[in-house]
């Protein structure tokens, strides 16, 4: 299980609007390779963005998915809410988090609503067609996962409590280490650093 935290720091709304960008397109990305991901965004007060927020990704091939996007990720593009704005180049910085202690409040199934679902994705005629894939929603925080990974309904919820625990003790983790000023020189450090990946343009395209 592999933790991340991204965050757009001190920047302006471009960058919060570059990191939910950047959100979206690591979901993809995650999804077409088989990976689970499960992504918890921070208070977005004005709809342009988070300031930060925190992925979760599983499996054999999530800690070579982290290393593609750890470091500073490159907007190039026109302000979308400032268009005279002289500036065109916004980073997001992405740093990979060390595995966690377990925690010593975890959530339990009773705080979690369940909603079965066809289960879906990889797999071809060979995928799950029962429906014991889940959606858990844990009802303190908002935060949501769903897994197909097991062909039981039963065994499906237990391991989306499991991320949902793992979540939520992350984003609790990245909430106070976004209060530091720590964080905040990582942040600094890798924005001043060669850019991992670059997009441009308001559809957000590889550049």
């Amino acid at each position: 299980m592999t933790r991340l935290l991204i965050t757009s720091g001190r920047g302006p709304a471009e960058c919060r609007i570059a990191l939910r960008h950047i959100l979206r397109r690591m979901e993809a990305e995650a999804n077409k390779a088989g990976l689970p991901i499960d992504i918890a965004e921070g208070a977005d007060p004005d709809g342009h963005g988070p300031r930060s927020a925190v992925a979760i990704v599983d499996g054999d091939g999530s800690s070579g998915f982290a290393n593609g996007w750890t470091g500073s990720v490159q907007w190039i593009c026109q302000s979308p809410v400032r268009p005279h704005h002289k500036r065109r180049n916004w980073f997001v910085g992405i740093i990979r988090l060390a595995d966690a202690a377990k925690a010593s409040m975890e959530i339990s199934a009773s705080d979690v609503t369940f909603e079965a679902l066809r289960a879906g994705g990889p797999g071809g005629q060979h995928q799950n067609k029962t429906e014991s894939a889940v959606r858990a929603v844990h009802r303190a925080s908002g935060f949501s996962v769903v897994v197909r990974d097991e062909r039981s309904q039963h065994r499906n919820k237990a391991v989306a409590v499991e991320r949902l625990n793992a979540l939520l003790q992350l984003a609790q983790e990245a909430e106070a280490l976004e209060d530091k000023q720590a964080i905040q020189a990582q942040h600094d450090q890798v924005q001043r650093g060669g850019a991992v990946r670059r997009f441009s343009g308001e559809r957000f395209k590889p550049a």
